[in-house]
Parts: C-alpha cells; sequence; structure tokens
C-alpha cells in the first residue's frame, strides 16, 4: 500500500502564515520600488514646479494663506505651511522636501526621512488642494503606508551601509531624530503642533527612540523587530488592498456612466480644450471610432478585473501591464503626468519579485559598465542586504522553519516572543 501524506495540521499552518507573517524579507523589493517611484515623482514635481512655487503654495497665492488655514480648520488637516505666513518658512519648507524626496529617493536613514516625506507630502497638497490633479490623492495613501514598510531593504544607502558595517551604531541616525524631537518640542511648546496629529508625530518619535535605546537588550529587541516585520506587511498588503479598491470602484462607477456604457468615453475626454497638451495626437485618436470604442470598453474591463486578477499571477501580470499603458496614455493625452507616474508607481507593488531582482541586476550592470568599474557590491548595488535576502531567501527559510518543526525546534517567530 502507498503510504498516505500527512495532513497539515491546523498549527503548523498557522505556523507559516504567521511565519511568512513576520518575515520582512517578504515584498522588500516591492516596497523599494515604491519608495524610489514615489520618491522620484514628488522630486520631479517640485522640481518643475520651482519657478511657479510661490503661486501655487507661496504666501501671496491665490489661494491664500488665509483661505488655506480656513479650509485647514474646517478639515482638520495637516500642514506645517500653517506655522508661519512667512516667505522664508515657506522657502525654507520647500528646499527641505526636495531634500528630503533626494534622501528617501537614495535610500539614506528611511526610518526618518520616510516621515518626513510624509510631513512633506501632506503640507504642500492641504497647503492648496486644488493645485494637483488627483494625483495628490495616491501620494497621500502611499507616503502613510510607507513610514511603516521597511521599504530600504534593498536599493538603498542604508542597505549599503548594513551590509558593509552591520554591527556600527548609527550616530547620523540618531543625531538626525534629535533634531527632529527638538522641532517637535518647539512646535508643541509653541501651541503650533496640538491634539490628535501631535499625538501621532510624538507616537512615532518615541516609538523609533524606544527602539533605539533597546539595542542592548536581546530579548526586547527581538520583540521590537517582530512588530516591525508584522507593520512592514500589513502595511503593503493594505497598499495593496487601497489600489484594487481604487481600480475597482472606478472602473464599477464607469459602468453607470452613459459615456461609457455606448463607448464615447474617450472621444469626450479626448476632446476637453482644456486637457490637451498635444491637440493633433488627441484627435487623431478620436477620429477612429473603433480604437475609441476598444479603449473605452477596455479601461473599464481592465480596472474591474484587476482586483480579481491577484488570484492568478499571469493575468494580473497582464492586467498590471494594461493598466500601466492606460496611465501613460492619461499623461500624454490628458495632460495629468503627475496623476499618471503616481499610479504607476504606487502599482509597482504588484510586480512580481523575479523581475524586480533582475531588473535590480541589470541596472547594476548598465551601471558598471558606465563606470568602468566592478562596482560596490552589497544591497547598495541592488541586492538585499544579509538580513534581507529577498522573496528566494525567505522561501528557503520558510522551508527550513517547517523542517524543525518536524524535529520539535521552535519556529522563529515564536521564538522571538
Amino acid at each position: 500500500m502507498k503510504p498516505q501524506p500527512a495532513v497539515e495540521s491546523g498549527e503548523s499552518r498557522l505556523d507559516r502564515v504567521l511565519g511568512r507573517a513576520c518575515d520582512a524579507r517578504v515584498w522588500a523589493h516591492q516596497s523599494a520600488a515604491v519608495r524610489i517611484g514615489m520618491a522620484g515623482v514628488w522630486l520631479l514635481l517640485l522640481v518643475h514646479e520651482f519657478w511657479r512655487r510661490e503661486r501655487i503654495w507661496g504666501p501671496d497665492a491665490p489661494w491664500s494663506w488665509r483661505l488655506a488655514e480656513h479650509s485647514l480648520d474646517r478639515s482638520h488637516a495637516f500642514s506645517v505651511l500653517r506655522w508661519s505666513s512667512g516667505e522664508l518658512w515657506f522657502e525654507v519648507f520647500y528646499v527641505l522636501s526636495a531634500a528630503v524626496a533626494v534622501a528617501l529617493l537614495l535610500g539614506w536613514r528611511t526610518r526618518t526621512t520616510s516621515l518626513l516625506f510624509l510631513i512633506s507630502v501632506l503640507s504642500l497638497d492641504h497647503r492648496n488642494e486644488n493645485a494637483l490633479n488627483a494625483g495628490d490623492t495616491i501620494f497621500r495613501i502611499t507616503a502613510v503606508y510607507l513610514v511603516f514598510t521597511r521599504c530600504a531593504q534593498v536599493w538603498s544607502l542604508d542597505a549599503r551601509r548594513r551590509g558593509r558595517a552591520p554591527d556600527t551604531r548609527d550616530r547620523t541616525g540618531v543625531v538626525l531624530w534629535s533634531v527632529c524631537g527638538l522641532v517637535l518640542a518647539w512646535a508643541t511648546l509653541l501651541a503650533l503642533l496640538t491634539g490628535g496629529w501631535a499625538l501621532l508625530l510624538w507616537g512615532c518619535w518615541a516609538g523609533q527612540a524606544l527602539w533605539r535605546g533597546l539595542r542592548g537588550r536581546p530579548g526586547a529587541r527581538r520583540t521590537l523587530e517582530l512588530i516591525g516585520h508584522l507593520l512592514h506587511n500589513g502595511a503593503v498588503a493594505m497598499m495593496m488592498i487601497q489600489l484594487c479598491l481604487l481600480y475597482g470602484s472606478a472602473g464599477w462607477y464607469k459602468i453607470q456612466g452613459a459615456p461609457w456604457q455606448d463607448g464615447t468615453a474617450v472621444y469626450w475626454s479626448a476632446g476637453l480644450d482644456w486637457l490637451e497638451p498635444y491637440p493633433e495626437l488627441s484627435h487623431a485618436l478620436s477620429s477612429h471610432a473603433l480604437t475609441v470604442l476598444a479603449l473605452t470598453y477596455g479601461t473599464v474591463l481592465v480596472q474591474v478585473a484587476f482586483p480579481f486578477s491577484l488570484l492568478d499571477r499571469r493575468v494580473k501580470n497582464v492586467l498590471l501591464a494594461l493598466l500601466f499603458a492606460e496611465h501613460i496614455g492619461i499623461g500624454l493625452l490628458l495632460g495629468l503626468p503627475y496623476f499618471s507616474l503616481s499610479m504607476i508607481a504606487a502599482d509597482l507593488v504588484f510586480l512580481p519579485t523575479g523581475f524586480l531582482v533582475a531588473a535590480g541586476e541589470r541596472v547594476v550592470g548598465l551601471r558598471r559598465r558606465l563606470t568602468g568599474g566592478t562596482g560596490a557590491g552589497g544591497a547598495g548595488g541592488g541586492r538585499p542586504a544579509p538580513d534581507a535576502r529577498g522573496a528566494e531567501a525567505g522561501l528557503a527559510a520558510r522551508s527550513e522553519e517547517r523542517s524543525e518543526e518536524g524535529k520539535g525546534v521552535t519556529p522563529s517567530w515564536r521564538a522571538s516572543w
């Protein structure tokens, strides 16, 4: 008789699920791709609008400081630009916002710069919510989730630093976080930062201070690391859920509109004078009825089907490529580049790990050919740091845990407690 396959017990299944949830190497490349994409798009926006910054967000902008203050009072939103109506305050904040975007793009001290990036996005967006064409929504959503992810495990200066000197104390990070604490104390004492936003920012600062203070206590440090892994995976999962809800709701709302039902929505969108950066291209597209019909129905189909495509990896990859093409078309035909780029950057979270690893290796190889040297290895060169070896290493680790479990060894997530 053939031996019957062993039935997996409920406890072992739970161990496998919790082991995956507590493994920070899961989605390491996806979170890094989103970090690079969103920081790059935000930096591009700040540079592009540099000569118009005062008319958009400055103290003397048409949407005046008083109007913005009234709007913030009603919405209870947060903006550092509310702390002062002076020109110098705005200019310093704008330059620092660009510097924070560069630091996050390079993955430098991301535990601090990811929070500063969120403050930058919220402050400029809430200063004038009429400036950005829908791209501000995805900027805000992604910036919030990036704070809770470990988005610098690969393709970052932090990963390179940990790879070269894993046991070295990060004095620069301590100084940077201390300066942030002094700024928070100053804003709190002057009653510039109050209420829920004060509790939130002080909580983030205190949590990081606790993590640094318990560096010499291995047991407590492992527990905090485990909590960090859970937050990382939970934030990436919530980012995916948010995007699925966005596409699903957009598709179903389109179905209810008559122009989308009769296949003419793309035609009317391409004919808007104030959304025609390239009139010749828009007119060439709208002059072909069959193309307009296919694009209209195809847009609805892709957006409605994408959340369900996550059940099949190959279908998901095909629809993801179609979504990229859709956003590129929106940016070119409707003149909404930052909306399109921000959506593409957020959608990078759905890319397969193998594709991202291969893309990173190609970038490293190209850099080495251009520089004519061997280049810097390790995590900074596109490979995961020793403690974040990517999803493949995560699978190997989980397989090892399952084998150890069969021998009576406690799984790593339990050992952390």
